[in-house]
């Protein structure tokens, strides 16, 4: 069977690294590209693996690939801090490697535990995710956010799900979500994009129908209800920082004066 390697990238996870290192002791290689992290996270990655690195943070996009780059093998699983491959999936994982693939990558179903429960409802499942691929014919593409993997061949679907532990409590999803809203506003700004009033007004209000009814969340009582508000208000929080960009694009009377005397 072809042999895979796990990248973690890293950066202060010394809390969660520990179970995430041991749900891949399956793997035939694991490597860690730490950013310099001022906690215990690479004494406690040398105690899972001696492929430990560290470097300084260039991006998400670009440490990932660099991640790929140091493997021995060729077929690569991803894996995040905050996240735990089940024996089920580890399975599943060789099974298909081992299966002489014809797809270049595999989109892997996440499962999330928040509030005390797994969330099998909103914008939080599946939430698949393209984290298993051969890293000959795939690699890591983005600008700020939603870094994802782009293969050149046929993608297919796992059915073991990857858990995955975000947030430790509403305060701590708060907090990253205004680090996260404001780079999808400067990437969409960069981009061309523009904020307007109707996006302003009912994109969020789209985002709760889609999240508390298509999507279920009234299934998980009050916890599918504040999933359903914070994803909402992550929609109005990304485009009314756009919009706050854009009024900087707004010529000022200087400029106006400059323009008229030319």
């Amino acid at each position: 069977m072809p042999p895979i390697t796990v990248t973690v990238i890293t950066r202060n996870e010394a809390e969660a690294l520990p179970d995430a290192l041991k749900s891949v002791s399956w793997a035939d290689e694991v490597i860690v590209i730490d950013a310099e992290s001022t906690d215990d996270t690479v004494r406690i990655a040398r105690q899972f693996t001696d492929r430990v690195y560290v470097r300084a943070w260039p991006g998400y996009v670009d440490q990932k690939n660099h991640a790929a780059s140091l493997a021995s093998h060729d077929w690569i699983f991803s894996l995040d801090a905050d996240e735990r491959v089940t024996p089920a999936l580890a399975e599943e994982i060789r099974s298909v490697v081992g299966g002489a693939p014809r797809a270049a990558g595999f989109r892997i179903p996440r499962v999330s535990s928040y509030f005390g429960r797994w969330i099998r409802t909103t914008d939080m499942y599946p939430d698949y995710q393209l984290r298993l691929y051969d890293r000959r014919k795939g690699k890591w593409e983005g600008i700020l956010v939603h870094e994802s993997v782009r293969v050149a061949g046929p993608v297919e679907y796992l059915k073991s799900e990857l858990q995955h532990h975000p947030y430790k409590d509403l305060s701590e999803h708060l907090i990253r979500m205004d680090r996260y809203t404001t780079l999808a506003a400067r990437q969409m700004h960069g981009q061309g994009k523009r904020a307007t009033v109707a996006q302003l007004i009912f994109h969020p209000k789209l985002a709760f129908l889609r999240n508390y009814i298509l999507k279920g969340g009234f299934r998980d009582g009050k916890a599918g209800l504040v999933i359903s508000l914070v994803n909402s208000y992550y929609v109005f929080l990304k485009f009314a920082k756009l919009w706050e960009l854009q009024r900087d694009d707004r010529p000022t009377m200087d400029d106006r004066r400059s323009t008229i005397d030319d």
